[in-house]
């Protein structure tokens, strides 16, 4: 089975969704199950895991309603205020959804590069590990110091680094960053999605051969066991057909194994989520 890990949905509001800035005319307006179905259908993809693009939990809500209504929507990442005391309430309520598998913080907006190490935040990660839930962990290379800090923090928590935290791939410049990820994937209990390559790229200008060094850097750490396919579909959108971005991988781990393949393009995110 080929599973997409990670993609969104959302109805536009030019509030909520100010980062989808003038330059992102493409993925200004709504995105549904709906637009996405036809569009995994013809690129052989059999469900996908949507992930939180809103810090509310509204858009948890938003999310696991999909989920409920569409078949093909496997899991879910959501959103809590991690950083809250009554946490785990909260944490127990959403438990009964079987669906929702995870969470999110897009910690790569927060000022602060120590954000995960914090005593609030930590305590709520330490307190998903009790119901079973993953974190994905979204950050820029400047976060990647802390990043490694907090997973060796948690050995026992399932961690997965979003977007191969977002490299340059438009300076190729990667020796500060592959330090870090050699380091975090140390720790068995993070895995990497080979997502979101394409935005962090030149979205006109962008080759094949721009991500194959920073591709080669995760291969070789994490290895075929621990890696997932995900499109970061709408947003992939601004630079790429859905197409054009699972080629990028597909093509790349062709030189692997068959069951090597097949555990990167869906094995993997069934067992990390418990899809």
């Amino acid at each position: 089975m080929v599973i997409d890990a990670h993609q969104h949905f959302w109805q536009y509001d030019p509030v909520r969704d100010a980062w989808i800035d003038e330059s992102m005319q493409v993925i200004r307006r709504d995105f549904f199950p709906e637009h996405l179905e036809p569009v995994l259908a013809s690129n052989g993809v059999h469900g996908c895991v949507a992930v939180q693009a809103d810090q509310s939990e509204n858009e948890t809500a938003f999310l696991l309603d999909l989920a409920d209504k569409h078949p093909f929507i496997k899991g879910v990442v959501g959103w809590t205020d991690l950083r809250s005391p009554d946490v785990r309430e909260r944490l127990a309520a959403y438990a009964a959804h079987p669906k929702l598998k995870g969470f999110r913080h897009i910690v790569q907006g927060e000022p602060d590069t120590n954000f995960l190490l914090g005593d609030a935040f930590c305590r709520g990660i330490a307190a998903l590990a009790e119901f079973g839930f993953t974190y994905d962990i979204l950050v820029y290379p400047k976060q990647l110091a802390a990043t490694a800090a907090f997973v060796e923090k948690f050995p026992d928590h399932r961690f997965v680094i979003d977007h191969v935290a977002k490299p340059d791939f438009k300076t190729g410049e990667l020796d500060e960053w592959a330090a870090y990820m050699r380091r975090i994937a140390q720790s068995p209990n993070v895995y990497c999605k080979l997502s979101g390559l394409v935005t962090e790229a030149d979205w006109q200008h962008w080759q094949q051969a721009h991500f194959e060094p920073f591709l080669d850097v995760i291969l070789e750490c994490f290895g075929p066991n621990r890696l997932m396919f995900g499109s970061d579909w709408p947003v992939c959108l601004l630079a790429a057909e859905y197409a054009q971005v699972k080629n990028i991988i597909t093509s790349y781990i062709s030189k692997l194994s068959t069951a090597e393949q097949n555990n990167i393009m869906g094995g993997n995110a069934i067992s990390f989520y418990h899809l």
